[in-house]
């Protein structure tokens, strides 16, 4: 990892550290809710493991913006390699999940950051699902991706893709900590360790 690397995740760590227990589970939506500031900036974003979620609060503060959480109408699996094999399928498939809700007036937003995490050098399913159900025409997107080591993929051209008439903008790309990486650093470190 680099120091920068390193540098940005102390900065993020830090900042959630910093919050009151009860406005880091205020600033997030719940069942498919969202929560509304009357800005005319929406912050949307998917997280599966709560890194995309992170970079979603922080903006939503800094920036009073309205937020909400995309959720597909049924949940991806819990486990990890479960949720790899069907986002896999998804994708290869071009199959976009049911959302659990829509934003509703979104025509209400100018400016609509995106966040998102990369599977599979790609963007999550329901991200296009989100795309194909909103129209962005005319509206400023700003992508926040992380990722956990294999860049953008082909995320760029998805979303300009799936939201051809919005301005897309350069946005932020976080490489975040990797879950297969944790599961295998941790597995490795389980075989070295004695049986009792």
């Amino acid at each position: 990892m680099t120091s920068a690397h390193n540098s940005t995740r102390r900065i993020v760590i830090a900042a959630l550290a910093a919050l009151p227990l009860g406005a880091a589970a205020a600033s997030h939506t719940q069942g498919g809710e969202m929560r509304r500031v009357g800005s005319r900036t929406l912050v949307a974003y998917f997280s599966r493991s709560g890194n995309t979620r992170v970079v979603a609060g922080l903006i939503h503060r800094e920036r009073g913006t309205d937020l909400f959480e995309i959720r597909p109408a049924s949940p991806y699996p819990e486990d990890y390699e479960q949720t790899v094999e069907q986002a896999r399928k998804e994708s290869e498939s071009g199959y976009e999940p049911p959302l659990e809700a829509n934003v509703p007036a979104m025509a209400g937003y100018d400016t609509v950051f995106l966040g998102l995490p990369i599977w599979g050098t790609t963007v999550p399913p329901v991200i296009r699902s989100f795309l194909a159900a909103h129209d962005l025409s005319g509206k400023t997107l700003i992508p926040f991706i992380t990722h956990g080591g294999y860049g953008l993929g082909n995320s760029k051209s998805v979303l300009a893709s799936h939201a051809p008439k919005a301005r897309l903008l350069e946005g932020f790309v976080m490489e975040m900590d990797q879950e297969r990486r944790t599961m295998e650093r941790v597995t490795s470190w389980l075989n070295d360790v004695p049986s009792t």
